[in-house]
């Protein structure tokens, strides 16, 4: 069985998009790594965005793990000129760069593809017989873009209630909004990970007792109880993945559930998701004063119900920032299913695709050959040529998709942050932390996709994937791809 990994529109000017900032994409400042190019202005974006109290953290003051053995953070006192983030790279460094890439560990289908992140053509393209690969993780890549740029960074799911006065006592329902990280209490917010961004999560709790005090306040005691899970429609659990995937690796997916479809305690998954969160909140609401009577019912709100209460979900910005950071399948597919339903098909695994594949054409990306059938890269019928990945990074740098930031913003650091936290420790140490990028692990599977600024301040994206490779040889090709990738920071390209 695979696995997959363990979560206001500022015009900007034409040039900049020529210039590099080391504060995005790495640890180490560097010559010209701190002048203005747009995706350091997306820190700045993404802070206000978040609305935090005290400024984000510096991947700089983020301690690398025991194991890895890093060079300490430069701080020079006066930053040398910036140095031109755009331009053609030197294909014959970049290749000398990508070596490891033919280390018989990796098996025999690897693919790759590095371009400057901005402009067109590629410095590097090895497609040797099939063209696409299976991406694993790195699909979250593709969905976090499209999300973006559908439903836009500051938008927020509703899980709400409403109130239907026909019969002699009112029927109270609950309406799941799709939102992923919906909790059981403000306390269960903690999942037990260490990412280094936790958004504030909405909680069942703190919306049965608002509704409460709403219903009292119109003098309601008693209500009858239903729960309203059709923003989502077709299988739950997406065909193209392997049965044994629940409860191990992913929750049935549903518009309304609670800590991501887990039990109270963490221990397991719940095959109910939707029912769940309803008995859950049915206690809440118990709790806070109001009794329900008769059995909690799956039903649909009238489009005349009175609105009650209602509880919102992080920003889809802070929601794609956790889903990259940690890799989270359950919220990458909850994202792909809001994409279908803003895009007019419906909340279905089906729609949502449909809708990748519409809003990438539309932007100028070909698919090709490739093919996806989820959001999270849990599907092994997932197909995708490097050159995809490449190009959706360049789309998420590029002056027209400002929204687009955040997916930048939000890629691990290479040893310091995220699923890269402990990665990339056995390469060029020159290329630590000059790389942010997304993982993709399944059996078999390795690859990484994302940004890199070498030693003259070059930007590039890269997408590196390896599909064939023996289950012994795992970690070593794991450590092959990563010196890869390691040396595209370290390189004069």
């Amino acid at each position: 069985m695979g696995k997959g990994d363990a979560s206001s529109h500022r015009e900007e000017h034409p040039h900049r998009v020529r210039r590099a900032v080391a504060a995005l994409l790495g640890v180490v400042l560097v010559a010209g790594g701190a002048v203005a190019w747009q995706t350091g202005q997306a820190e700045e974006w993404w802070h206000d965005l978040r609305g935090d109290a005290e400024a984000p953290a510096d991947p700089a003051a983020v301690a690398p793990p025991p194991e890895v053995d890093v060079p300490d953070v430069v701080r020079p006192a006066a930053l040398a000129p910036a140095a031109a983030g755009a331009g053609p790279l030197d294909r014959a460094a970049v290749a000398a760069a990508l070596r490891p890439l033919a280390a018989k560990d990796l098996g025999p289908h690897v693919l790759a593809a590095v371009a400057p992140l901005t402009g067109t053509g590629f410095a590097y393209q090895a497609t040797e017989g099939t063209p696409v690969a299976m991406p694993a993780s790195t699909t979250k890549v593709v969905t976090s873009a499209v999300a973006l740029f559908l439903l836009g960074p500051g938008k927020t799911f509703a899980t709400r209630t409403v109130l239907e006065k026909s019969g002699t006592t009112p029927r109270l329902v609950l309406v799941g909004g799709g939102d992923p990280y919906l909790t059981r209490t403000p306390a269960s917010a903690d999942d037990g990970t260490s990412p280094t961004y936790q958004p504030q999560r909405a909680d069942i709790r703190t919306l049965a007792r608002s509704t409460a005090a709403s219903l009292r306040a119109s003098g309601v005691r008693v209500v009858r109880l239903g729960y309203d899970d059709t923003l989502f429609s077709g299988p739950a659990m997406n065909p193209r993945w392997e049965a044994g995937y629940f409860p191990e690796e992913v929750s049935p997916i549903s518009p309304l559930w609670l800590d991501t479809g887990r039990t109270a305690d963490g221990s397991t998954r719940v095959k109910d998701p939707s029912g769940t969160a309803a008995l859950e909140f049915r206690r809440e609401l118990a709790r806070a004063g109001i009794k329900v009577a008769g059995a909690t019912a799956h039903t649909a709100a009238a489009p005349t119900a009175t609105a009650v209460a209602q509880v919102t979900s992080p920003t889809v910005a802070q929601i794609v920032q956790r889903l990259l950071e940690v890799s989270d399948n359950n919220a990458a597919e909850v994202l792909l299913r809001q994409i279908g339903v803003a895009d007019g098909g419906g909340g279905t695994f089906a729609a949502g695709q449909a809708a990748v594949a519409r809003v990438l054409k539309a932007n100028g990306i070909d698919l090709g050959a490739s093919v996806l059938y989820d959001g999270s890269g849990l599907s092994r019928s997932n197909r995708l040529a490097p050159q995809v990945l490449v190009d959706v990074l360049r789309w998420a740098a590029s002056d027209e998709a400002p929204q687009l930031r955040p997916l930048l913003a939000g890629l691990p650091v290479a040893g310091y942050t995220g699923s890269l936290d402990d990665r990339m420790d056995h390469g060029p140490a020159a290329g630590r932390g000059r790389v942010r990028a997304k993982t993709g692990t399944l059996t078999g599977v390795t690859s990484l996709a994302g940004i890199a600024v070498d030693r003259k301040g070059r930007l590039m994206a890269f997408a590196l994937m390896a599909d064939r490779v023996r289950a012994p040889k795992a970690t070593l090709a794991r450590t092959a791809m990563d010196d890869a990738a390691a040396g595209l920071g370290a390189c004069l390209c």
